[in-house]
């Protein structure tokens, strides 16, 4: 009895091991739903179409999140200072501001991030690879937000506007930084003596008064 159902126990975690296999890359997955997702990556498939705009994505959840940015919809809030987002990853990633949570660590030079993207983008920089590449003038990136920036240089192009005094950008960073002047908002405290910056860079400048 005791070799049956030890029989039956690997019979079935060797089906859930074939089932999670992606056999484009070998990774495995613990979910049958979470492997369907990782090979969109593989076969490039975006089957859901937004209404609105006609940008097709490969999962239904980036279709809700996409509708959201049509509607101005932004149910998740931060309780620290109220600030909205689209969706809860950004709100998860917008907390490490207060809290100063970094669990993402670069194995070279011990650099840490907040965000698991930082570090993978941190470690092109390792590697010397860049493999987004600018087809007007060949220029390579390390990351595609570098290369969509860049290609405004070429357009011209400033999409980012701010609705209170009408000042455009050519990158969103910089839109949202301009807007905390107009919220008051300070997301960006020293540890050392507790003065609140609008923008990380005034941080990093600041922080030079304690190192010396």
């Amino acid at each position: 009895m005791y070799v049956a159902r030890y029989l039956i126990r690997s019979y079935t975690l060797y089906a859930i091991i074939d089932v999670t296999l992606c056999n484009e890359c070998g990774k495995t997955f613990s979910q049958n739903s979470v492997l369907v997702i990782h090979k969109a990556i593989h076969t490039a498939a975006k089957p859901y179409k937004c209404n609105e705009c006609g940008k097709a994505l490969s999962q239904r959840s980036y279709l809700v999140v996409q509708h959201r940015l049509h509607t101005g919809e932004k149910p998740y809030k931060c309780n620290e200072y109220g600030k909205t987002f689209h969706h809860n990853s950004a709100l998860v990633i917008h907390k490490t501001i207060h809290t100063g949570e970094k669990p993402y660590k670069c194995n070279e030079g011990g650099k840490v991030y907040n965000e698991k993207a930082y570090l993978a983008r941190h470690h092109r920089f390792h590697t010397g690879e860049k493999p987004y590449k600018c087809n007007e003038c060949g220029k390579t990136f390390h990351h595609n937000s570098a290369l969509v920036i860049h290609k405004t240089i070429h357009t011209g192009e400033k999409p980012y506007k701010c609705n209170e005094g009408g000042k455009v950008y050519n990158e969103k960073v910089y839109l949202a930084r301009h807007h905390r002047f107009h919220t008051g908002e300070k997301p960006y405290k020293c540890e050392n003596c507790d003065k609140v910056f609008s923008c990380k860079s005034h941080l990093e400048r600041h922080r030079k008064i304690h190192t010396g």
